[in-house]
């Protein structure tokens, strides 16, 4: 089979995108006003030009994410020295800090010790080995990144799926034993991410989104976002464990496997703790300590623990601080298994993500000319002009259009495209932002119907045990799931996690 015939064909079709964005961004330049905001116009065509080309790939995406660095100097919006400092934010660090530590805790294998303890407790049923599963893949993927969490836990799922169900078992059993594995690992790796800011990608664009859009807004601290992420990230397993075994998936034979014991084997191979794992959880563990109490916490009403950012000398050290501190921790600290070198090695280190910092400082930097241009308030005139809705339905609306959206690219292109606009739309509706950015920074994560929506998906899609209508049928309930959980959550705990009132614009947004 000639293959250079499907790259050409694929050539032309980016050719043909790369064209398509050029087009609507001349399109946008020529009919946006510029009266008022005479940059707003060129801001609108590098906005149109970079959302096209992400959506489609045009170039790689973290390529386009460095437009702004050439385009905003050139079209006067903002010099280069201002738009080159969107890609050194405190948040890109805690990024890279926090990833550096998760790679010291798949370097040490402790984070496959605790994925087997996980599963050896809840148990060895076919339905109760998938709830395992996915509690292990939801709690490591709070901590590290989702795609390094699946491939954790993926080969120990192959494994038992591997050794076939006992004599006689129904061959329609096994195969849905086999898909609700899979799927339930790739969504709940995503369901994880969503209950730490530090869990994905989008939850840390929001945050530096929302400081740069409004100055003076509260940080999203650590401990507000699992306030509400990890009630979701429970009740979204919970129930959508029930649905994969009893709904989408039955699993009505609990002897399918016969006696497996590869659980605990795997574990009794692990043997004792050793000392870099015992290291490198100190360590990790030290660095989550510190985010969930460097900012004021309140249990009770007559009880607050004021956080230790309240000591004077220590006001200016933010999660960013915390995180890099660690990691370099890692750097200086013996390693007792590879004797002369350190926990952490820079050959390791550098498996980072690099392309995910640039996408961030790309979004960061089209937020900063969304305002410097004029072209927020442009957006702003246009949602004055709608009828007044709901906060209620506007943030339904939004979990649905986001959710919808990220089954056809990136998750982070797509929060980085949205929040600005989002914003802008909230101040002018007279609601505080954070009623629309927060829950479409959370349903940027639930895109669960197609192997190009999510890494985690297209990974255990490759694994053979699910085709494409199982990922279908599976991915309706859970993107259903997620709009009803997101914006039900969200209405019952705004108030309590981030003291937001839904009727009100707060003075830090006028």
């Amino acid at each position: 089979m000639n293959t250079s015939i499907f790259k050409i064909g694929a050539g032309g079709r980016k050719l043909g995108f790369g064209l398509l964005g050029i087009g609507l961004a001349v399109l946008a330049w020529c009919t946006v006003p510029g009266e008022l905001y005479p940059k707003a116009p060129a801001m609108a065509a590098i906005v149109t030009l970079m959302a096209v080309w992400w959506i489609f790939e045009v170039i790689p995406i973290p390529a386009t994410s460095l437009f702004p660095i050439v385009l905003m100097p050139l079209m006067g919006i903002m010099d280069v020295e201002e738009s080159t400092a969107y890609y050194g934010k405190s948040t890109i660090f805690l990024f890279l800090g926090g990833f550096i530590l998760a790679l010291a805790l798949q370097e040490s294998n402790v984070h496959r010790r605790m994925a087997l303890h996980i599963l050896q407790r809840v148990g060895t049923q076919p339905a109760r080995l998938v709830l395992g599963f996915m509690i292990s893949t939801t709690f490591i993927s709070m901590w590290i990144s989702n795609i390094a969490t699946v491939m954790v836990m993926l080969p120990i799922a192959l494994s038992v799926l591997e050794q076939g169900g006992r004599p006689g078992a129904d061959p329609q059993q096994l195969r849905n034993f086999g898909a609700a594995l899979m799927l339930g690992i790739a969504y709940a790796a995503d369901i994880g991410g969503m209950a730490t800011i530090i869990g994905t990608a989008p939850n840390m664009a929001y945050r530096q989104m929302l400081s740069e859009l409004f100055p003076l807004a509260p940080k999203a601290e650590f401990i507000d976002w699992m306030k509400m992420g990890i009630p979701l990230a429970v009740l979204f397993i919970g129930i959508g464990w029930l649905l994969m075994v009893k709904v989408i998936f039955p699993l009505r034979d609990k002897h399918l496997l016969g006696n497996n014991h590869l659980i605990p084997d795997n574990i009794a191979a692990l043997g004792k703790m050793r000392r870099d794992e015992w290291v490198t959880l100190s360590i990790f563990g030290l660095a989550v300590l510190l985010w969930l109490t460097g900012s004021k916490i309140t249990f009770t009403e007559g009880f607050t623990f004021p956080g230790w950012r309240a000591i004077g000398m220590l006001k200016g050290i933010d999660d960013a601080v915390v995180a890099v501190g660690c990691a370099l921790l890692l750097f200086l600290i013996p390693s007792g298994d590879r004797p002369g070198q350190a926990m952490m090695r820079w050959d390791i280190a550098n498996k980072l993500p690099w392309g995910i910092l640039l996408l961030f400082g790309g979004g960061f930097a089209m937020a900063g000319g969304f305002g410097k241009s004029g072209l927020s308030d442009l957006v702003g005139s246009i949602f004055a002009s709608l009828p007044a809705t709901s906060p209620v339905l506007l943030i339904v609306i939004v979990c649905v259009v986001l959710t919808l959206l990220t089954e056809i690219t990136s998750n982070t292109a797509i929060t980085n495209l949205t929040l600005p606009i989002l914003a802008k739309a909230s101040v002018v509706l007279g609601v505080d932002p954070r009623i629309l950015m927060i829950p479409a920074t959370i349903s940027a994560s639930c895109a669960f119907m197609m192997p190009v929506a999510s890494p985690t998906q297209a990974i255990v899609f490759g694994s053979g045990y699910v085709n494409i209508r199982q990922m279908l049928r599976g991915g309706v309930y859970f993107n259903l799931l997620g709009v009803i959980l997101v914006a039900g959550l969200f209405l019952l705990l705004a108030d309590w996690a981030w003291g937001i009132d839904l009727g009100t614009l707060p003075a830090w947004a006028k």
